[in-house]
């Protein structure tokens, strides 16, 4: 069974940083691409990183760029988010899942919770 589980959300205060883990099981994951989606309240979904086990290659969005680090660890079927300097824009769940063979993603986890907050 595939299990995509992300943890690590929480309510926080303006300038704090948060790790968010993605830990899978029942794929491949040297074969998979992890990605981390997250959603505003009132907006639609956001792309943020993709993790390609394969190359080890990790990708984060411009939107996020020096502000978040997203990484894996193979070894470990983890792939990570690291976010620094959190702001009241970044209040959203983060979801991870996994990158379909075609448009889309075909395996999904649960969403965890970030709020930034004064």
């Amino acid at each position: 069974e595939v299990q995509l589980v992300a943890s690590g959300g929480g309510l926080v205060q303006p300038g704090v940083s948060l790790t968010l883990s993605c830990v899978a099981s029942g794929l491949a994951f040297r074969r998979s691409a992890i990605t981390w989606i997250r959603q505003a309240p009132g907006k639609g979904l956001e792309w943020i990183s993709s993790s390609h086990g394969s190359t080890a290659n990790n990708y984060c969005a411009v939107s996020v760029k020096g502000q978040f680090t997203c990484s894996t660890d193979n070894a470990k079927n983890v792939v990570y988010l690291q976010m620094n300097s959190l702001e009241s824009k970044d209040t959203a769940v983060y979801y991870c899942a996994r990158e379909g063979r075609e448009d889309g993603f075909d395996y999904w986890g649960n969403g965890t919770l970030v709020t930034v907050s004064s």
